[in-house]
């Protein structure tokens, strides 16, 4: 049995799908949850005891990063028996940098992980190519897309090649492995926009905006500490996406989607 964390959202609902076939279950927070191929079962990561019933007679854990008590959870899942957790981290865990809220929780994180006594295997996936769904509003309302810290280029992965090499390692034979997860090409988000405009048939412009105006449109969903964080990775250019790296294709066996590709395959959710 393989317990997914996160499975109602984009990483964590894909490897559901990738596991499909299998016994899987889905931790959700609600009881009138229902997470299709999945038995749905109740707990919240932030409070190790709710967690009593979820790690039963599971072999291997997907797990997100940045709860409350990383070490509690773990050693409760070790005591029920999980042999295996599969963290899904990021590239800003191996700055180490504990100033940056976002590098802090995923450096934390993955720390908890590698001291639990549990087999374990660390997805540092880059930025996610459905990232681009939050241009939705934008493009409902016109043609004019405003892109945010517009210079930096990312080689952005599909959550599918995520869960792919997730399941692998669910599986076993990818202990104590760190993969750095990526796509084949490093975009800027202006690029991004063009590849959408030719699979949506659509003359679309990308408007750069200015790191000010990128905090002050951020700070609007967004903790403050969160803000300053994506400013030190991009404005100061101290993360970096721009690297393809090739653990997609070793792991799995074939090179990773390309942005074109995740275009066309969610191209419906843009019309």
């Amino acid at each position: 049995m393989f317990l997914v964390t996160g499975a109602t959202g984009t990483a964590g609902g894909e490897v559901v799908r990738a596991l499909s076939g299998r016994p899987v279950r889905a931790l959700v927070r609600r009881a009138d949850v229902a997470v299709p191929g999945a038995q749905a079962v109740v707990g919240d990561l932030n409070d190790p005891g709710s967690l009593a019933t979820a790690f039963d007679g599971v072999s291997a854990v997907f797990l997100l990063s940045g709860y409350a008590d990383m070490p509690g959870l773990l050693a409760r899942a070790r005591k029920a028996g999980v042999q295996r957790v599969v963290l899904l981290s990021g590239g800003s865990a191996a700055l180490e940098d504990l100033d940056n809220a976002v590098s802090r929780y995923m450096t934390l994180s993955e720390r908890a992980v590698r001291e639990s006594g549990l087999d374990w295997t660390l997805l540092r996936p880059r930025a996610f190519m459905s990232n681009a769904l939050r241009w939705l509003p934008q493009l409902r309302a016109g043609d004019s897309v405003r892109v945010q810290y517009p210079r930096v280029r990312t080689a952005c992965v599909d959550p599918r090649d995520i869960a792919a090499v997730a399941v692998r390692a669910l599986g076993g034979g990818h202990e104590g492995r760190t993969y750095e997860l990526t796509g084949p090409e490093p975009l800027l988000p202006a690029e991004q926009v063009a590849v959408l405009a030719r699979v949506l048939g659509r003359d679309l412009r990308a408007v750069e905006l200015s790191d000010e105006e990128t905090r002050a449109e951020m700070a609007q969903s967004m903790p403050p500490a969160y803000v300053d964080a994506f400013a030190r990775f991009y404005a100061d250019g101290t993360l970096d996406e721009a690297t393809v790296h090739p653990d997609v294709a070793e792991v799995t066996g074939r090179p990773p989607r390309t942005f074109g590709q995740w275009a066309r395959d969610h191209a419906c959710v843009f019309r």
